[in-house]
């Protein structure tokens, strides 16, 4: 119950769906039960009986259901005597038309205000999630399989809408269609219909032992359908290993394990949730049957108030309360999916964010002295990646940090825009402790180039431009020009109209690196980190590469990861890393003189 109020949570406001939405689908509901009281006087002008029965004056006004009935009574009968039962016929026919029209014109209103409140709901999730989701430092995707995210903004979004938000209708308008017609039927006979009610605690008992044993398993279902989608994920993006390494039957084994897996358990999900259904049903003929016995021995025993006519009413009215019963018994038990999909979105809607601005943090907008590191620590999953960092980058100088894979290289860069926040000590720019900078606005301060070119399925343009606002067209052709893009560019089929594909697929992987600094370059940042880009290209992209990465590097403070020694011999200061801590540092020719850790790396790659 309180993960489905905590959904309810998300169609604020509230009021404004729910007062609508019963201001129709009340006279819905009882022009619908109206229907069914008119088989009286149908049932009496076919039977013929009347009675003595006689109403000589029109009720005085009052606001009540009695008072529609003898209104509606007085000119039934009146017609009966005047007219005749032929008249009287259509007169009860005209009336049935009116009141199913209305019933169903009131319906479609509601059901529209459902509408809207179905797909806000399912709207303000998926912007929940999304939102979430890109606020995450980095450490959490490292945790998380991307598919199983992918499973929560997908397929848990969409069972949550098919299975909960669907159920509002059912929980909002069925409870209110079993009341006015319980309503109806007190009025009718209170013994009968209070002996009717005994049976409903039993079939709601039943339902809920069903119910109780499919949130379990719509768990689990939902878990190895993340699994199933991440391991999808993972084989359409490395499609070009499999293939080479012909291990199609190995991964078509794992995923057939996990697929597998998924269809025992829906089959035994979609088993229990289908048994819901025929025991509701039976259990309400099963209670009709002897409402029937029962109440038709009183009618002809004349133990009952009411006639043979009433009676049949009566059945006919307490009949229509099965389907919503139904409908009600059917949506807990389908209920129970979506709660599970419910409760994996939550989990990550309740994931705190490690990195968060303080509530003094400050606006920061020009970059002025330098950034030092200060016994930087940082561990990750307790164990210790970088160990007492200390670190001084003067404005404009250029920084390169070498070392061996896992050295702390690409961890010590992603801690100054606080991509990670440090376990101990301080990063300051111009002074000022990151973490008491906003993180837009120290970010605003850094372009970012990494050593994978990254490019979303849009146009070329947009790819350079990338969310900033007020750029004009030549800003972007003079940044693809710093870049050695502009060539290329106007050489594809679209010029900068050019779609790149999923991940810039289209484009080679030196085009997609000038892009990508052309996107640097735009931003015109005063603080460079860069990732060596160029250690996965050929000589020729390589060239171009390295000449758009200097464009981009003159007059601005540049933090480098490097991967090919030869790229940085010109930097300002070599740090040479190993095991997350500083043991060289100096320029070119002191640490080749020093015959050292970064001499073994520079001979290492044959340098001469």
């Amino acid at each position: 119950m309180k993960t489905y109020l905590r959904l309810l949570s998300f169609a604020q406001p509230f009021p404004g769906f729910l007062v609508p939405y019963i201001l129709l689908v009340v006279p819905a509901v009882v022009f619908g039960a109206v229907n069914f009281t008119l088989v009286i006087p149908l049932l009496n002008v076919l039977f013929n009986t009347f009675g003595d029965a006689a109403i000589n004056e029109p009720p005085v006004f009052h606001l009540s259901i009695a008072y529609v009935k003898d209104l509606f009574d007085y000119w039934f009968l009146t017609i009966v005597r005047t007219e005749g039962k032929q008249q009287a016929l259509l007169f009860v026919c005209v009336v049935i038309g009116i009141s199913v029209f209305l019933a169903n014109l009131f319906r479609y209103l509601a059901q529209r205000v459902l509408t809207r409140l179905r797909v806000w709901i399912v709207y303000r999730l998926r912007k929940s999630v999304f939102e979430k989701i890109t606020s995450m430092h980095l450490g959490f995707f490292y945790k998380r399989q991307k598919g199983d995210l992918m499973s929560i903004l997908s397929n848990d979004t969409q069972e949550i809408e098919n299975s909960v938000v669907s159920t509002l209708q059912v929980f909002f308008r069925e409870p209110l269609v079993i009341i006015v017609y319980f309503i109806i039927l007190f009025m009718m006979s209170v013994k009968l219909t209070l002996f009717t009610l005994f049976f409903f605690p039993v079939s709601g008992l039943i339902i809920g032992a069903i119910s109780k044993r499919l949130k379990k398993t719509a768990d689990k279902s939902q878990q190895v359908l993340g699994t199933i989608l991440s391991q999808a994920e993972e084989a359409i993006g490395g499609i070009r290993i499999i293939k080479g390494f012909v291990v199609k039957w190995f991964i078509n084994s794992k995923f057939e394990k996990q697929n597998s897996s998924y269809r025992q358990i829906s089959k035994s999900f979609i088993n229990r949730r289908e048994l819901a259904s025929p025991v509701s049903e039976f259990l309400g003929v099963f209670v009709v049957i002897i409402l029937i016995v029962y109440g038709g021995s009183l009618v002809l025993t004349n133990h009952s108030e009411l006639t043979a006519s009433e009676f049949i009413t009566y059945i006919v009215l307490y009949s229509q309360i099965l389907p919503p019963a139904k409908n009600i018994s059917n949506s807990i038990t389908t209920l129970q999916r979506g709660l599970a999909a419910a409760d994996r979105l939550f989990q990550l809607l309740d994931t705190p964010t490690a990195v968060q601005d303080s509530t003094d943090a400050a606006e920061v907008t020009s970059f002025n002295h330098a950034i030092e590191y200060c016994n930087v620590d940082f561990a990750y999953n307790d164990k210790l990646v970088l160990k007492k960092i200390n670190l001084r980058i003067e404005k404009g100088k250029m920084i390169a940090l070498v070392g061996q894979s896992g050295s702390g290289k690409s961890t010590l860069a992603d801690l100054l825009p606080r991509f990670y926040d440090l376990t101990s000590g301080e990063i300051r720019i111009d002074g000022t402790d990151i973490r008491k900078i906003k993180k837009s606005s120290l970010r605003r301060l850094m372009g970012i180039v990494t050593q994978e070119a990254i490019l979303f399925n849009d146009t070329i343009y947009n790819n350079i431009v990338f969310g900033l606002e007020g750029v004009s067209e030549d800003d972007v052709h003079r940044a693809a020009r710093i870049a050695n893009a502009h060539d290329f560019i106007i050489q594809t089929e679209a010029g900068y109209q050019t779609v790149v594909g999923d991940r810039g697929m289209r484009l080679s992987g030196g085009q997609r690196q000038r892009i990508s600094i052309a996107r640097a370059v735009l931003r015109n940042p005063p603080i460079l980190i860069l990732d060596e880009a160029t250690s996965a290209l050929d000589t020729e992209s390589e060239r171009l590469v390295q000449e758009a990465i200097l464009n981009l590097m003159k007059n601005r403070t540049s933090l480098v990861i490097a991967h090919r020694l030869s790229t940085i011999q010109y930097a300002d200061e070599i740090i040479v890393l190993q095991q997350g801590e500083i043991i060289e540092r100096g320029n070119h020719p002191n640490l080749i003189a020093a015959n050292g850790a970064y001499r073994k790396l520079h001979d290492i790659q044959g340098f001469s």
